[in-house]
């Protein structure tokens, strides 16, 4: 190869990385706010650096629970881009919590090309699959593409009878309309104790996957793994909360242009959330003073966004003062 060639693919390449770069320029939050129904309901925040979110749509529901679920509330929204990258996924608990925290046996799938119209399907764990009669909830599904199977995997936490809450996967089918084959156990602590809130990150060659310990310590631990179903998990024995309080909804991305990543979760007994830094998914500190909201959160997620998605967002539920 020429010098002039190779100073050409030199900047090219360049200008692709810079593009990629320029292209996530913000961040979407997508929350619930509280217990009542009311507040069971899908929300939205941006934010232009990851650390300082405003909430869209004066921090009103983007869709309407009564609509979209069968119990008429949503909580735990969880959002992912797809592998195409103009495609998201959403999941949410299908639940009203007034009904009681045994309550709920669903979850609702929704997908976007937009971010703003979302087309929406109930799946019903107990009524679809056998063998379920005894099932008590289904808590907090959240979605990652396995790239080993090349498919979309739903997870979620069940409880049955008195057992342990256990982190459960089933596959998309390609529509994203419904769950293929019957839920296997996904991951369970060796201390078979129950574990919720499940979020997994890719990075280095493994998954990374954040949980619950519910009822027994109430914070969050990590379990990684190279394959998602092989049932090999090397387990983390310290706890990643950077408080002595009772955490919950942990939620881990990426900072655009960085090697750093932000842990948050839901501060759930405060009402407040908490968010950590990390550069290698370890070891975590809290960076509380530089973050604001004007809202209060509970149990989401945040995803990278570009500049045109964000104006998009801007256009259908208007652009918030100080951005």
């Amino acid at each position: 190869m020429n010098m002039k060639k190779y100073t050409t693919l030199l900047a090219l390449l360049f200008i692709g990385v810079l593009t990629g770069y320029c292209q996530q320029s913000a961040y979407l939050f997508v929350y619930f706010t509280g217990n009542k129904m009311s507040e069971e309901a899908i929300r939205m925040g941006v934010s232009l650096d990851g650390y300082n979110y405003k909430a869209l749509n004066g921090n009103q529901p983007i869709l309407d629970s009564r609509v979209i679920s069968s119990t008429g509330g949503v909580r735990d929204p969880h959002i992912l881009r797809c592998e195409d990258g103009k495609t998201f996924y959403m999941v949410v608990t299908d639940m009203v919590s007034g009904n009681g925290w045994e309550s709920n046996r669903a979850m609702v799938l929704l997908k976007s090309k937009d971010l703003v119209h979302w087309t929406s399907n109930i799946v019903n764990i107990q009524k679809k699959y056998p063998n379920q009669e005894n099932l008590k909830r289904v808590w907090a599904p959240q979605t990652v593409y396995d790239k080993e199977a090349g498919k979309y995997m739903v997870y979620w936490s069940m409880k049955h009878g008195n057992g342990a809450d256990i982190i459960y996967y089933a596959y998309a089918n390609k529509d994203f309309t419904d769950l293929e084959g019957e839920p296997k156990p996904l991951f369970l602590p060796k201390n078979g104790k129950s574990c919720i809130d499940g979020d997994i990150i890719y990075k280095d060659g493994l998954y990374h996957l954040f949980y619950k310990t519910e009822g027994d310590g109430n914070g969050i631990k990590k379990a990684t793994t190279a394959s998602l179903t092989s049932g090999q998990w090397t387990e983390s024995d310290e706890y990643k909360q950077q408080t002595k309080e009772a955490v919950e909804g942990a939620g881990i991305f990426p900072l655009t242009g960085s090697d750093k990543y932000i842990l948050m979760y839901d501060v759930y007994m405060k009402g407040k959330y908490q968010f950590t830094e990390s550069t290698d998914l370890e070891n975590f500190k809290v960076v509380d003073h530089a973050v604001s909201m004007d809202f209060h959160p509970r149990h989401g997620t945040v995803i990278p966004v570009t500049g045109k998605e964000l104006k998009r967002l801007y256009k259908a539920y208007g652009k918030p003062e100080g951005l």
